[in-house]
């Protein structure tokens, strides 16, 4: 069995299924960073913010894993190399704050809420870009800046 050193780090990305072309260019940056750094990204599988970042991911050469709010793994937009079905709708959100190293909200509403209050309660450290701006949450104003946060919050992770 592999030891937590030996497996790959996840990163979720929360966002809106309605985003903005700011939104949505600062996601597909996210996640061509995610790729380039051999992460794993995690999110909705679906579209808007999850279609953008899960694109910059995978033509990056990254692997994307989406969980799906239904039962029907053709509901994943076209850059998701694993969709997970869960059957448990917006429920799904809390497999999406539980599975990640670190998360990155961009934009998005209340199910993007939902999400970070989730991951909070988890204890996982939450970037906020164009999104909401609650205590506990670390704001960047680009998705450099974000990507910035993430490699030092994963590096202090790590364990020499």
């Amino acid at each position: 069995m592999n030891s937590t050193k030996d497996r790959r780090t996840i990163i979720s990305v929360f966002g809106g299924r309605e985003a903005d072309e700011r939104c949505l260019n600062e996601a597909e940056l996210i996640g061509r960073a995610i790729a380039e750094r051999d992460w794993v990204l995690l999110c909705g599988g679906r579209g808007g913010v999850m279609e953008a970042v899960s694109r910059g991911c995978r033509e990056n050469g990254g692997t994307v894993i989406g969980i799906l709010p239904g039962t029907d793994v053709s509901d994943a937009n076209p850059y998701v190399d694993i969709p997970l079905a869960s059957g448990i709708g917006l429920a799904r959100n809390e497999i999406l704050a539980c599975a990640c190293d670190a998360a990155v909200a961009v934009g998005g509403k209340y199910g993007t809420l939902s999400e970070i209050g989730h991951a909070l309660q988890y204890g996982k450290p939450v970037i906020v870009l164009g999104s909401w701006k609650i205590d506990g949450t670390l704001p960047a104003e680009s998705a450099e800046e974000a990507v910035d946060m993430l490699d030092h919050i994963i590096k202090s992770k790590v364990q020499p």
